[in-house]
């Protein structure tokens, strides 16, 4: 099941199929859509970290440590449930911005748990957009090298709501996971927030989180 939130609330529910009907999600002051960047943040933090590891470690024992890792995927007790629900796979807790922060304020939260994007949540913790690095970083919004300092300062202290992708697309814990990744594809966003009945944030879904449900044991499952 998906929804669709933005500032005035819930204006959509219903199935992918009628989801595709309804036309793409845009963003305020969005001139284009954006392709996923690269790796989700979590990505770049891990693979930092296991370079940091196998530097700092002997070359045999990280070999050891492979082989390790390799046996435990091998063993034959474990069980193998198939994934094939956003729940299992989504990241919980969720970071969200509130739509009172400025800009200044969502770069630091973003900067400060080393996360790409987040949901921009209202008062009442109902979602009401999405905002992401990219977002930010857009060449047309940036002031150019020659401008004054106060152009920079202003475009600080605008208003997330400003910038944030809505209305935005989200999605229950129940969804299928091939359906999540149906939207992602339409909407070129790099995940989806995961809300509750009434509308509030509880998870997050990324492209890097379905990707790594494909490899992960249990596996994926894509064909039932």
């Amino acid at each position: 099941m998906f929804s669709v939130y933005g500032r005035g609330g819930r204006t959509f529910r219903g199935s992918l199929e009628e989801l595709r009907q309804i036309g793409p999600v845009t963003g305020v002051a969005r001139t284009r859509a954006e392709a996923a960047v690269g790796l989700d943040p979590w990505d770049h933090a891990r693979a930092e970290a296991l370079q940091a590891q196998q530097a700092a470690a002997p070359l045999d024992v990280a070999h050891r440590a492979a082989l390790d890792s390799y046996a435990q995927t091998a063993k034959t007790d474990i069980p193998r449930q198939p994934l094939t629900e956003v729940g299992a796979i989504m990241h919980a807790p969720v970071v969200t911005l509130p739509d009172s922060a400025t800009v200044e304020q969502a770069w630091q939260t973003l900067t400060q748990h080393h996360i790409g994007q987040a949901p921009v949540v209202g008062a009442d913790g109902v979602l009401v957009g999405l905002l992401s690095r990219a977002e930010l970083m857009q060449q047309e919004r940036l002031p150019g090298p020659e401008s004054h300092a106060l152009v920079w300062r202003a475009l600080l202290e605008q208003s997330v709501v400003d910038v944030m992708w809505t209305p935005v697309p989200s999605v229950a814990v129940q969804t299928d996971i091939r359906r999540v990744a149906r939207v992602l594809l339409d909407t070129g966003l790099p995940g989806l927030p995961v809300v509750d009945d009434a509308g509030a944030v509880i998870g997050f879904v990324s492209r890097s989180d379905i990707l790594r449900a494909v490899v992960a044991d249990p596996p994926l499952d894509l064909w039932t």
